[in-house]
């Protein structure tokens, strides 16, 4: 009897360890986090072109306004706005009638004076009268020759003019305007843009930075081996030509902390013109450049972070130093190495020591290929 109840307490006990055992092992495995799958790729190294940026206005490569050297109404406006004139070409006649009357009175002044120097030269001769006389009549005369030419100067400037050859910007005043050497707009700007000039600036930091990293002992020296720099248009659209830094002050200016520059480009469809606007892109090459997506990395407190596969298929989360950036590759200086594998999507799932099912793909087949800017 006490045999059968000590069997019986034996095999109870059994079941419950066993049924303990089993709960155990079902929690644990609850417990224990599921794999999921994960796109990820090794890291390459590319030839990859960044680009810095900063606005521009643009300008012809000679941009001459044209004033009225004298006051007078507006009779004729010769030419249109966007016309290509020629230098000496003429652009306004202003009214002169008040100048003629004023130059046939100068003109009646030099007669009268010249017949007082003719009266008073045969009575200084016989010594009638000292050379003192003559000579203030001669000056007198004298006086009266450059008020004449004066006006009739003043006649000729009537005549407006184009200083050089290029194309008639906006033209404010129209005929019946009152005009002078001190109205607040010029006539007209005449500019030429067959080339043009697009001016820039950089902060200090940048321009640095840009020095620094340019070959050449000299500043000039430099400015020869800047790189050849890029026009974003005003609609978005890249200019079809290609542009040459020329100058830069090489002084920073205590007002804005900025260092200016100016490029030229060619402009053979005048495409651009007087006052456009736009963005001059500088290029920086990288060659073997360790590179990531953008997409693939995170920010927290300022710094970047990127998600990298264990070899126990376990992901860690990493900080890198992002050294410069495209359009979507981050350039890496440090944190992961070429070769090594991260998690190119789904990073927003990731948690820290996570294990993940690796599906590895080309680096190219989730990052669009990069087209260097130079061949």
């Amino acid at each position: 009897m006490i045999k059968k109840n000590y069997f019986i307490w034996s095999l109870m006990l059994s079941t419950i360890f066993l049924v303990a055992c089993g709960k155990g092992k079902e929690q644990a495995a609850q417990a224990a986090p599921q794999a999921s799958p994960f796109t990820v790729s090794a890291i390459p190294q590319k030839d990859v072109t960044s680009f810095k940026k900063y606005p521009t206005t643009i300008e012809g490569t000679i941009s001459s306004e044209v004033r009225a050297k004298v006051s007078g109404y507006i009779q004729k406006v010769l030419i249109d706005e966007g016309q290509k004139v020629r230098k000496g070409q003429t652009l306004f006649k202003l009214e002169t009638q008040s100048l003629s009357q004023d130059a046939e009175a100068a003109k009646a002044n030099v007669n009268a004076a010249q017949v007082e120097v003719d009266k008073l030269v045969p009575l200084v001769e016989k010594g009638i009268i000292s050379l003192v006389q003559l000579e203030t009549a001669k000056a007198k005369l004298l006086q009266a020759k450059s008020n004449y030419n004066s006006i009739v100067a003043n006649i000729a400037y009537a005549t407006v003019t184009s200083p050089v050859d290029g194309y008639v910007g906006a033209i404010p005043y129209r005929e019946g305007a009152l005009v002078s050497a001190t109205s607040t707009k010029p006539l007209t700007t005449v500019a030429s843009i067959d080339k043009v000039y697009a001016f820039f600036s950089m902060n200090e930091t940048e321009y640095l930075n840009f020095i620094q990293k340019t070959e050449g002992k000299t500043l000039q020296d430099k400015v020869n081996n800047f790189p050849k720099v890029s026009l974003l248009l005003a609609n978005g659209q890249a200019y079809e030509q290609e542009g040459t830094i020329q100058t830069v002050t090489g002084q920073i200016d205590p007002t804005t902390g900025t260092v200016s520059f100016r490029a030229m480009f060619e402009n053979p469809n005048l495409l651009l013109a007087n006052g456009n606007s736009g963005t001059i892109e500088i290029p920086t090459n990288y060659q073997n450049a360790v590179v990531v997506p953008q997409s693939a990395t995170y920010e927290q407190q300022g710094q970047t972070f990127l998600y990298k596969v264990n070899q126990d298929n376990t992901v860690s989360a990493t900080l890198i130093t992002v050294k410069d950036k495209t359009n979507e590759l981050y350039i890496v200086s440090s944190g992961v190495d070429a070769g090594d594998k991260i998690v190119i999507k789904g990073i927003g799932k990731l948690r820290n020591q996570m294990p993940i099912l690796p599906q590895e793909v080309a680096f190219d087949s989730v990052v669009k290929p990069i087209k260097p800017l130079f061949q």
